[in-house]
């Protein structure tokens, strides 16, 4: 199909003072990316608290939807039985005035979401839900480990996924491994999180040094790099991004109207090396994610702990990486927090952790750091 290789995301439109979509700002900026070329334009059920499917209903109106390919998620956690896959598809139906939805992905796919699905006949659903009609092509996002991904790729015939990738992220999740192995097997790969939540288009001074150097000599801004890395990449179809404001819309549309196809100059590649490594100098804990701590018997996830208080340090961004901290370790799944302030100071992680951190000394400053 004929796609943008810029998506619009609507999982960080612009609020008002109310902390609700400020449906005006909103409307003008999904009609000037589809009056620019954008094709694509992606929602989820739980997006702003619930409201961001029904604002497309009324935004798409007046000849738009017919301009767009359309893509919404299955909420997978609110998932108990076969019949919710239908009554949440049907639901959303309804919430975005359409017929049909474009492309349907199953949302978050990680270990458990998966093998609970998988028990419940999320195949058959797919596959009577494109027999009716109801959706055109079916597709999963991704948050799990690189087997998890080659194993959801390898169980269904889907058209497409969806993973976060960008210069930072390369080993991350599903990663480079994981976008080659899916482009392999001829599925679409949708790309969320280029600028990392906005991380990568803070002004960091030894970074944004790094563009400012003679031998940059294309000047482009933080957020067009971080684009420009993720559009070199052959196998990525789409790249998300999810805008909150006009000026944002407009310089991303000409960042992708000035995108070129095909790989990045030696030159260019060298600079991200340079970025990458600027970033990296700034990590407070050296965890490498190893887990030899795990499990821990106060319930601390420790190393998805130093995961979000490295980033909120690398990329001077708190306020996002106190966010993700929330979403990721406030029992979304179980209904049991995984907070660095749970740590009971046993220290049965020191002893096991082979990079020889002093771990619940250092679980005392993520916790200080995120309040919690």
């Amino acid at each position: 199909m004929d796609l943008s290789i810029l998506g619009f995301g609507c999982m960080r439109l612009p609020t008002g003072q109310d902390g609700r979509i400020d449906e005006d700002h909103a409307a003008r900026m999904l009609r000037y990316a589809v009056d620019n070329g954008v094709n694509y334009v992606d929602t989820a059920y739980p997006y702003h608290n619930a409201e961001s499917e029904p604002f497309l209903g009324r935004a798409l109106q007046g000849g738009y939807r017919e301009k767009v390919n359309l893509a919404t998620k299955l909420p997978s956690w609110l998932i108990n039985s076969r019949q919710d896959m239908d009554r949440y598809l049907d639901e959303q139906l309804k919430r975005l005035q359409t017929d049909h939805i474009d492309f349907y992905l199953v949302h978050g796919l990680m270990r458990p979401f998966w093998d609970k699905l998988r028990g419940l006949g999320v195949a058959e659903f797919l596959d009577s839900a494109l027999d009716d009609g109801r959706i055109k092509h079916a597709g999963f996002s991704f948050h799990d480990e690189l087997p998890v991904f080659r194993e959801i790729v390898d169980c269904y015939d889907w058209t497409f996924c969806q993973i976060q990738y960008n210069f930072m992220d390369e080993q991350y999740q599903a990663g480079t491994e994981g976008l080659k192995y899916a482009a392999g097997k001829g599925l679409g790969v949708v790309v969320m999180e280029p600028l990392r939540g906005g991380m990568l288009s803070r002004e960091i001074p030894a970074v944004s040094d790094v563009w400012k150097k003679e031998k940059a000599k294309a000047r482009r801004s933080l957020s067009e790099w971080a684009l420009r890395w993720v559009w070199s990449h052959p196998e990525v179809t789409i790249v998300l991004s999810g805008m909150s404001s006009c000026q944002q819309m407009v310089e991303n549309v000409n960042y992708a109207s000035r995108a070129v196809a095909g790989p990045l100059p030696q030159e260019e590649l060298d600079l991200f090396e340079q970025a990458r490594s600027e970033y990296e100098k700034r990590i407070k804990v050296p965890c490498t994610g190893c887990r030899y701590c795990m499990p821990c018997e106060s319930g601390v996830s420790i190393p998805e702990c130093f995961e979000m208080y490295n980033s909120g340090c690398i990329f001077d961004s708190p306020q996002i990486a106190g966010l993700n901290y929330s979403i990721a370790l406030g029992g979304f799944l179980d209904g049991r927090p995984a907070f660095a302030s749970l740590c009971q100071q046993c220290g049965q992680c020191r002893e096991k952790c082979p990079q020889k951190i002093d771990i619940p000394e250092r679980l005392k400053e993520v916790a200080a750091y995120f309040g919690r």
